[in-house]
């Protein structure tokens, strides 16, 4: 039986500026459960670096998210998580990656 400070529900943004491909990757049921298994805890205005991969054969990608609201403490197998966009951070992702036109930092 859960706590009473379980989570029920985590909402996270990502950066506008992230790809499409990459908001695909973090909607899906896999990476909440990854969270989800990962994260025991949050508070308003955490961020997370999570890594997301850019595809088949490309570099990584570490994206912020960060806790917009949680109503409780601790992140358990139950916890909804949603989504929110928020403002661009500069956030490089996509096949760009791989190219030589990509990022080097």
């Amino acid at each position: 039986m859960a706590s009473t400070d379980a989570a029920t529900r985590l909402v996270l943004s990502y950066p506008a500026d992230l790809s499409e491909w990459g908001r695909s990757q973090v909607e899906t049921p896999w990476f909440r459960a990854y969270l989800r298994k990962t994260r025991d805890r949050a508070a308003e205005g955490d961020v997370f670096e999570e890594f997301v991969g850019v595809g088949c054969c490309g570099d990584s990608l570490d994206v912020p998210l960060r806790v917009e609201s949680v109503d409780g403490e601790r992140i358990d197998p139950d916890t909804e998580i949603g989504y929110e966009v928020r403002e661009a951070c500069g956030v490089e992702g996509g096949w760009r990656v791989q190219s030589a036109a990509g990022p080097t930092s």
